[in-house]
């Protein structure tokens, strides 16, 4: 019941938030939306990963989609690979990644 009593005068205690002005959130506040450089630097990171996928054998190829463009669990990618474990599914993606990374780098 004490509890209940110190969260009602707890409650009474803060400050009624005053509604903000939403014209001044409009010109206050910077944009969410990514600036033409951030699109043009994405847009080449892009180009490059599916560049850098092109070239990978297919297992390989199969390991990164799978983690990282479809959100495949390791058992999952276990399942789909015919791999013996969640951990063996693990190591094919953590080197099929390594490999997208060489391959990114060499452009």
């Amino acid at each position: 019941m004490n509890r209940i009593r110190d969260e009602i005068r707890r409650h009474q205690r803060t400050p009624a938030q005053n509604p903000i002005d939403t014209a001044l959130i409009n010109t206050a506040l910077p944009a969410k939306d990514p600036s033409p450089l951030e699109n043009a630097i994405g847009a080449e990171a892009l180009a490059k990963y599916d560049r850098a996928l092109d070239r990978l054998d297919a297992e390989t190829r199969e390991a990164v989609i799978a983690r990282i463009e479809m959100g495949c669990s390791y058992q999952e990618i276990a399942d789909l690979m015919d791999k013996p474990s969640a951990d063996a599914a693990r190591m094919t993606v953590s080197r099929a990644l390594v490999k997208l990374a060489e391959e990114m780098r060499r452009g």
